[in-house]
């Protein structure tokens, strides 16, 4: 934000001190944009220092041309159909709900330096006895997955036996290879990862792609209590946030009349 001052304002601001925060950095056709809206677009674009300077002259352009679009939009009245309305109330609820979340969370504790190394103590899976993995990966269209291909992989002791027999049979495939850690995976993941051995085939099915892996390599890669400490913290943060706004949905629900007019109520839990 220093930076700003003396590259985007560097002129407006000579000479007069009592600037506010929504001064005009520049009017488009009568309309203008402010450092208020510029500091905001700012913050969310997430820029490094080091690129600042050519990225705040860049984004300052790119709000220029946002605003010229924006007004074409408004002269041809397309505020008003219907998709651009819904959306906008859409987006409003959305922001307005998260709005009232985060004011009542606001208040709840950091997690304790007890609570943190607790959580340490207790999932050494994670931390202190954490697993790396080494991956080698075919990567193929699901489409391209069939019976033939699926009786293939549970009998192989190799990928490259299973990408011979792909090459016979014309199957396009991407060879890959990452290394993931406990800490990286989602926990079941992690609980079917545990559960293999160096050398052992699985599949996994992400939507349109399937990746058929192997773990080529395991071993022991533990994190200090010290180290882990930050990540431990935030996520148990996360999940009082969590509790409280489950806490609080329910409480709304219990004390609303709500009425299923034209589709069925759901099953009691």
């Amino acid at each position: 934000m220093a930076l700003l001052a003396g590259t985007v304002l560097g002129v407006t601001a000579c000479g007069n001190k009592e600037k506010s925060a929504g001064q005009a950095l520049v009017r488009v056709n009568g309309a203008e944009i402010t450092v208020l809206q510029f500091n905001d677009e700012l913050k969310r674009a997430g820029i490094r220092p080091e690129q600042m300077e050519v990225a705040s002259k860049q984004l300052l352009e790119a709000l220029i041309d946002r605003q010229l679009v924006l007004a074409e939009a408004y002269r041809n009245e397309m505020d008003r159909t219907v998709d651009v309305v819904q959306a906008i109330e859409r987006a409003k609820a959305q922001i307005t709900s998260q709005a009232y979340l985060k004011s009542i969370s606001s208040n709840i504790a950091r997690p304790s330096a007890v609570e943190v190394d607790d959580y340490y103590q207790k999932h050494p899976e994670y931390f202190s006895q954490r697993k790396q993995f080494d991956v080698q990966q075919l990567v193929i269209a699901t489409k391209d997955f069939s019976s033939d291909l699926r009786s293939v992989v549970d009998s192989a002791k190799s990928l490259d036996a299973i990408a011979d027999w792909m090459d016979a049979h014309d199957i396009r495939y991407v060879r890959g290879q990452l290394t993931r850690s406990a800490t990286d995976l989602p926990e079941h993941m992690v609980a079917k990862l545990k559960e293999m051995k160096q050398g052992q085939l699985f599949i996994v099915n992400e939507g349109e792609s399937s990746m058929i892996n192997l773990i080529a390599n395991i071993r022991v890669s533990p994190i200090s209590s010290k180290a882990a400490a930050p990540q431990i913290e935030q996520y148990l943060f996360n999940e009082k946030v969590k509790e409280m706004t489950n806490a609080e949905v329910k409480h709304l629900r219990a004390a609303a009349k709500i009425e299923y007019l034209n589709s069925p109520a759901p099953a009691a839990k």
